[in-house]
Parts: C-alpha cells; structure tokens; sequence
C-alpha cells in the first residue's frame, strides 16, 4: 500500500507482534481461520489488537473522526432524546464503547443543564487504555460529574434505563461469504510465504450457513454477515428490565446492504485517516469496520419492539440540533460559522447525514420517541 504513510519504527514492532499473535493462531487451527477470528484478533487481542493497544484512535491525531469529536452539539443534541428515555424509565445511562470520552461529556453537561442527570451513568470498556482516556476528558471536561460515572467490564443484570452506541455495530467482527461455483463458500485467512492470504472453505458454521442462504446471493457475490452485532443486541435485551437501545452507526437496511451492485461487500480500513479496503495492511495499527445492516438488528430479538430507524439527519433535526445551534448569535462570526460547518457536516447527505443511520429499540417505552417524530423509516427494514 505505498500511497499510505508509513508506520514508525515501534508501530511497525508492535504489528509484527500482532501478525505472529494471529499466525500462531492460524497454525493452532489447522492453517485457516475465519475472516471473523482474523477481525476479532487485529482488533481486540489483549494487549496488542487495535482497541486493546495504546495508539490514539479518535480525531485529528488517530486514524478516523466520529462524530462527537466533530462536534459538541452531536452529543448535546443526542442528549435530547436521552432526557426523554430517562423520563420514562426513570434508570441510568449505559454507553458502550465510548472512544475517548467525548460524547459521555456533551451528554452528562447537556443532561445536567436540562435538569435530567442520571444517578449513575455507566460505560462499558473492555480497553483499559480507553478507560484512562475516558476518564482523563471526563475528568477535564466536567470533573463535577465524573462520580456519577462507572466502569464496567460486562453488561450489568436488570438494566433500566437508556443505552447509547455511536460507532459500536461497524467494529464487530464479520463473516466474509462468497456464492462461487453455485455454492456458498466462508472466505477466511491462511499463510503463505509468511503473508496473509485469503482461503475459502466450505462454511462450518450453522447460524452463518442459514444466514447466508436466505439472502440468494448471486455467482461471484462477496459479502459479510455479521453474527455477533445481533446477538449483542439480544443480549442487552436480556439484561433489559425497562428501557431503550439507541444505535447510531454506518449502514443500510437489507436490501440495499445485499444489493447486486454491491458485490465486493462493505469492508473498509481506516489508518490515519486514509480509507482502503486492505485489512492485512498493518494489522494492529488500523481499523477493519464493515457497515451494518440494520434490518438484522430490527430481527435480533423478539423481545425488543422497533422504536425508530431514521437518517442521522432527521433524527438530530428532529431533536432540535438547530435549536442549539440558533443559541449563537450569526452576528457572532467566530462562534457561529465553526459550529454552522460542524452542523452542516453532519446533516449532510455528501457527509454522515445520510449513510449514518439511528435505530432505536426498546422494552416498555410507550411514548413515541422525538427523534423519529418526522422521517420515521421503520418500513424500509
């Protein structure tokens, strides 16, 4: 990948360790492992996969921005709807995954200003890099706050309250399935000449097999299906007494996630701010995501009703991202026209406005939801 910058000496060390850690694996296991184990190693292996390692990740300095580093009106505005989930559960805040921190700020300051802080408000953080991140902003940004903030290492028993992911599904390891010769092949990874190199086999697993023979897919299509996204979202529902999942993610309903058109599937890497589709370049030092396909979270559990599936867009105009905006002056020049761009960035359809979509699922919500009072897209699922 020579139009890629270079890693330093000791990022380049720290990869090499990554790709042994992932060979030995490879060779424990016969000589392939799925695409899925390759995905969860380069990401999460303790101590040296992507999230588990010490780099920076988030912002101008990592690898990818989101949109709370974009922007604090995103999480004030989130806020919005997660004072109306708290007003009817009357639980706490979970966030899973929270990156560096950023969005847990705007979300407790806007939650403490609107009179609706949680008694606690919970993340949960398998990174214990990210943790000391989280709470060095927490710490910075609203250090009269940080008490009412708790680490968790697993999903808590008897949840009541309002649980917030921004970015979470995209990262969960995928199965790559490719319909060639007339049959349904997993396509994993191998070694050759001490290199990664891509293997299909027949597919072994009966929950991938099943997924993978609803969709039809046609001769020569290569696509993911993620298995763990959905059964996360069972298992919050499990733990759920009362209260309301919010995903907030890159993604497409069914049919436009499988559609003919997009035969080479979603998977994308992120390395200092550069896309590419090459996930065997410097494993350990970049992101390997692949876009969600919502229909699959609306089916994961019966348990769960379908709160709201909308754009980005919609749902932070909906819970007033314009109200907070309008807060300044336009005749305030400095302030105005850097938040007016940030806002633009992230309603715009050439920007996240679109391709970000919000789902909401909940259990024993009756009231309809702000964020879908207008360009509710439930259908499309």
């Amino acid at each position: 990948m020579p139009s890629l910058p270079k890693p330093s000496p000791e990022a380049a060390a720290h990869s090499q360790r990554v790709q042994q850690r992932i060979r030995d694996e490879i060779a424990t296991r016969g000589g392939w492992i799925s695409f899925a184990r390759y995905m969860e190693l380069a990401l999460y292996a303790p101590g040296l996969g992507y999230y588990a390692a010490g780099a920076t990740k988030f912002g101008a300095a990592g690898d990818f921005t989101t949109a709370p580093e974009r922007s604090h009106l995103f999480g004030r505005t989130l806020a919005q709807q997660v004072a109306q989930g708290l007003a009817q559960t009357g639980g706490t805040v979970l966030e899973i995954g929270a990156g560096s921190g950023k969005l847990a700020c705007d979300v407790l300051l806007e939650l403490q200003r609107l009179n609706a802080l949680p008694a606690h408000y919970a993340i949960l953080e398998l990174s214990a890099t990210l943790q000391a991140r989280q709470r060095e902003q927490i710490s910075a940004q609203a250090p009269q706050l940080l008490e009412r903030v708790q680490w968790l290492e697993r999903l808590p028993q008897d949840f009541t309250g309002v649980v917030l992911g921004n970015e979470v599904l995209d990262a969960m390891p995928v199965h790559l399935v490719v319909r060639k010769d007339g049959a349904l092949w997993e396509r994993g990874v191998g070694v050759g000449d001490e290199q990664f190199i891509w293997q299909d086999q027949a597919i072994a697993n009966g929950a991938l097999l099943q997924a993978a023979t609803t969709l039809d897919l046609p001769e020569g299509y290569l696509t993911e299906i993620n298995l763990a996204a959905p059964a996360f979202i069972a298992s919050l529902a499990e733990c759920m007494t009362r209260g309301m999942i919010l995903m907030i993610d890159y993604g497409f309903p069914r049919a436009e996630y499988y559609h003919p058109q997009r035969s080479q599937g979603t998977l994308m890497c992120h390395y200092r701010h550069h896309a590419h589709g090459e996930p065997f370049y410097w494993p350990g030092l970049q992101d390997i995501t692949a876009h969600v396909d919502f229909s699959a979270i609306a089916d994961s559990t019966p348990g769960l009703q379908l709160l709201g599936y909308t754009s980005q867009a919609n749902f932070l105009i909906n819970c007033g991202i314009t109200d907070l905006l309008a807060e300044i002056s336009p005749e305030d020049v400095t302030r105005y026209l850097p938040l007016a761009n940030q806002v633009q960035y992230l309603l715009s359809p050439a920007e996240m406005g679109e391709l970000f979509k919000v789902i909401a699922l909940g259990k024993g919500i009756e009231m309809p939801l702000i964020g879908f009072a207008r360009g509710d897209q439930r259908h499309r699922l």
